[in-house]
């Protein structure tokens, strides 16, 4: 019996390129236990077809199809003779009293499925060829079991979604269209429920983040529940309605002093208590509902596996916690969670429908669809929605994805509509629309907010960072809710006495956008010479926002990014169209103020606040036509889209100057997502070798030579998560891959055998040497992964991971074994600024690209898939906030 552990060094000739290719097979098939018959021929497997199992901790494939001569999608009749396929749902007991074709009896393992056909009498089915019958266990991909924190196979399901259709075309008649039918308007019936779900959970957020919010400044008299803006509907001057009591009043204490005393406290006692009470719902019930979510949300999107992320209970705490956490005065916005509530919305509707509910790679296409309805009802802009899913989110975006994401987006914002959350018409607070247009003369200004806003963004990033790292290597970290109330009680505190601040940040961006009227003037901003005041408060407003906003970022409770930039760029940028303004009043007839017409008002600060807001999105998020198309459906004007599209595409050659990565990519850097961009960027020209994990610093599994006692105590040794398949130490010959996941659920599935079963990774001998039976544990491996010679580049390599969405990638030269790739390792080659990124204490180390690179080692702390990566792996476990024993799954990334 061989021991598991590394394979000796060995020399490697290089042979010139491998003779085999990979490809993937039609047939799947399904773990077997098998007894040897009279004639000394291994024992087949039962049943002939079986097209999925309800156990929801794996997703096994579809296996179409009988073996013939040539494999066929077609499926052959069955055999004459044996008509046990009405017995694969029978409980395991009663199974295994079904005698074979000679009497004797079989064994069935529990929850394994059989696979196979007898033709004719003592027929030798262990070899091809006789009687029509070829060998049962034909190369395949095998089946997949995907366990949290792991990548899944897109080309696996995808195939095997193929081949689950084409079952069904096969059944023709008038059942079999109408079978079709319904599969098909599945996929829609998610789609619409989700837009419906997404529209009336928005519309109730809304309503519950501004009663909450205007409870910290008082209630309405006659009905308690309703909101200042309800209590005092149809009223112009809010002054004037005396159904709203502030505290002040409601304590009864006139002085203009003392009411301020008062209200300040109330004010800081709410802020602090609903803070708190997100928090706690967070850490307590479901610690996924934290932060914006769009960091996993994309790493989800690129085939990663996070259980829970998306759950009913998520949804459920992440929703109340927006709430609170909103009305609390947190530099913080609920556009961002809402695209993490719109995925979960969507992941319970395909709950319902198992085609989907049983393929990762069709949830990930409604997943997309699904964030674009959250970004459609955040900001009342479907077709901006599907932008953003588009450019920021989505890792595979084909055209039905894109028409899929616009009925979503488009049924959501019609169901807001419907539900009509502010009883204005507007889908949004902050919607406004424009009766000037904008000048010549403004280009100069409109440019000068995009380079602020380029360089607001790559500071706020590097600032969020390097209090994410303070945070993670700090004490606080243990005491979460502790935090929380710290920076809500240091908001609190800055926000009230400053009214650019006090106002909830939707609120303030609504002001902020909005021409001037009696109404919108705030702290003075919309009266003739008395500029100076506002802009310095404004100024001010927006530095201590950035602050703000960078600690809030981070702590355990629901919090977006997407309106807090907006409202500080809309600060500076009124700031600068209010100097504009009162420069074109003092100097009328200047030569650049020649377009301006007399007597009318030329400059329109509102404009100025919207090209503020998108040129600071764009500098923070890096992205570039969503924004636009966002903040055109915004302001309703078309001739705005030309000034936007300038500040914006300025913005991001400015903060690209400074670093590519924008606050979501920063941020999945940081918690080391395996991620990896599905786009052109530049990848170090050097070969493969220099990064895979070679041979000698893997731990393999031979062929034969297994027991179920001895590969349990291999998954118990080691914590890597897929082994390479070789039909010894010697040779080496590449044989297949199976991953932990397979082989773990394999190994569980055949409890009842003794432990002593032989276990077979290829063809077993005609007789087996511990008895009858023995464990084959081929249709659990990938007997097809995909090759590559080891002097391939690693250009090549991240266009398999990122075109084919691989998990790892083999080498092997005339088919013996070199080493290995995984996307994990891949992830962390691209993202890593250190020269240094060997995981056995540098002993081979280099900078990829930089000449002369002899080795850049990916030692088993990162390999592999690594369950475990050592002492990082203790350290990371605290990098979002909680302590080390936290049940927070993402730890053990």
């Amino acid at each position: 019996m061989p021991s598991f552990t590394r394979t000796p060094r060995r020399p490697f000739r290089d042979r010139g390129e491998p003779s085999s290719s990979s490809t993937l097979s039609p047939n799947t098939h399904i773990p077997t236990i098998a007894m040897a018959d009279d004639e000394g021929s291994p024992g087949v497997p039962l049943n002939d077809f079986e097209l999925d199992d309800e156990d929801e901790g794996y997703t096994p494939s579809d296996t179409l199809g009988e073996h013939s001569n040539r494999l066929s999608f077609k499926r052959r009749a069955k055999a004459k003779g044996l008509g046990f396929s009405l017995f694969d749902s029978l409980s395991p007991s009663f199974s295994s009293l079904l005698p074979s074709r000679d009497g004797t009896p079989r064994a069935f393992t529990p929850g394994t499925h059989l696979l196979g056909a007898f033709s004719g009498s003592g027929s030798n089915l262990g070899s091809p060829g006789k009687n029509g019958i070829v060998d049962w266990v034909a190369e395949g991909p095998g089946r997949r079991v995907y366990d949290d924190l792991t990548a899944i196979d897109w080309i696996f399901e995808y195939t095997k979604e193929r081949l689950r259709i084409r079952a069904l075309e096969r059944q023709g008649g008038l059942i079999g269209h109408v079978k079709m039918l319904y599969d098909s308007s599945q996929i829609w019936l998610v789609l619409i429920g989700t837009g419906l779900m997404v529209g009336m959970i928005a519309a109730s957020i809304d309503v519950v983040t501004n009663w909450l919010g205007d409870l910290k400044d008082g209630f309405c008299r006659p009905s308690f529940y309703l909101s200042k803006a309800f209590c005092c509907w149809q009223i112009e001057d809010l002054s004037q309605c005396h159904d709203w009591v502030d505290w002040g009043e409601a304590f009864g204490i006139t002085a203009r002093g003392g009411s301020y005393i008062v209200k300040y406290i109330f004010y800081c006692i709410f802020s602090i208590l609903f803070a708190a009470t997100a928090c706690i719902l967070v850490t307590a019930f479901a610690i996924y509902a934290r932060h914006s979510g769009i960091p996993e949300i994309k790493t989800v999107l690129g085939g990663f596996v996070i259980r829970n992320f998306m759950g009913a209970w998520t949804l459920l705490i992440k929703s109340i916690g927006l709430c609170l956490a909103v009305a609390s005065g947190l530099w913080l916005g609920k556009e961002g969670p809402l695209v993490h509530v719109a995925c979960c919305c969507s992941n319970i509707m395909m709950k319902l429908f198992e085609p989907l509910r049983k393929n990762e790679a069709r949830k990930r296409e409604v997943l997309s669809a699904a964030a674009a309805a959250g970004i459609s009802v955040a900001f009342g802009s479907p077709i901006g929605g599907v932008l953003f899913s588009l450019e920021q989110l989505s890792y595979y975006f084909p055209d039905k994805t894109m028409w899929q994401s616009f009925v979503t987006a488009m049924i959501a914002a019609v169901t807001l509509q419907f539900m009509n959350p502010f009883r204005t018409g507007k889908l949004v607070m902050y919607q406004v629309k424009y009766t000037g247009s904008w000048h010549g003369f403004e280009i100069i200004p409109f440019c000068i907010l995009g380079i602020l806003g380029g360089l607001y963004g790559a500071f706020f990033i590097r600032f969020n960072m390097a209090i994410a790292q303070w945070r993670k290597n700090y004490q606080l970290r243990f005491f979460p809710i502790l935090e929380a109330l710290l920076v809500a009680v240091i908001t609190a505190l800055i926000n009230y006495p400053i009214i650019f601040m006090r106002l909830q940040c939707s609120t303030l961006v609504a002001t902020l956008f909005q021409e001037c009227t009696p109404e919108s003037d705030l702290a003075g901003m919309c009266q003739k010479g008395k500029a100076v005041g506002p802009i310095l408060l404004m100024l001010l407003s927006a530095i201590l926002g950035i602050f703000l906003a960078a600690i809030t970022f981070g702590l355990q409770i629901p919090a977006g990014i997407i309106l807090p930039t907006m409202a500080i760029g809309a600060l500076y940028g009124r700031a600068m169209g209010m100097l504009v303004q009162a420069w074109q009043r003092n100097y009328p007839g200047a030569w650049f103020f020649a377009s301006c017409e007399p007597d009318v008002e030329c400059v329109t600060p509102g404009v100025f606040a919207i090209i503020g807001a998108a040129s600071a999105l764009g500098g923070v998020t890096r992205m570039t036509v969503s924004i636009v198309v966002i903040m055109f459906e915004l302001t309703g004007a078309l001739t705005y889209v030309l000034p936007i599209m300038i500040a914006v595409m300025i913005s991001k050659w400015v903060g690209d100057a400074f670093g590519r990565r924008g606050i979501y990519e920063s941020w999945i850097h940081f918690k080391e997502y395996p991620f990896l961009e599905n786009r052109d960027d530049p990848v170090p020209d050097i070969p493969s070798a220099d990064i895979m994990t070679r041979i000698e610093d893997l731990v393999v599994i031979t062929a034969t030579g297994h027991t179920i006692e001895s590969l349990d105590s291999l998954l118990q040794s080691q914590p890597y998560k897929g082994f390479p398949v070789v039909t010894d130490t010697r040779e080496a010959i590449l044989l297949g891959y199976i991953s932990r996941s397979e082989l773990r659920t394999a190994l569980d599935q055949s409890r009842t055998l003794d432990l002593l079963t032989e276990c077979h990774f290829s063809a077993p001998p005609p007789t087996s040497t511990t008895g009858e039976r023995y464990l084959d544990l081929r249709p659990w491996m990938d007997q097809t992964p995909i090759t590559l010679p080891q002097r391939s580049s690693l250009q090549l390599a991240m266009s398999l991971f990122q075109k084919l969405g691989l998990r790892y990638i083999l080498f092997s030269t005339h088919g013996q074994l070199q080493g290995l790739l995984t996307k994990k390792d891949a992830a962390f080659a691209m993202n890593s600024d250190s020269t240094d990124v060997a995981g056995d204490g540098g002993r081979h180390s280099g900078r990829p690209g930089q000449g002369h690179v002899q080795h850049v080692h990916v030692g088993q702390g990162r390999s592999l898939l690594g369950e475990m990566r050592g002492q990082e792996e203790e350290d990371d476990d605290d990098d979002d906030g909680t302590s080390p024993d936290s049940s927070d799954p993402l730890t053990s990334l």
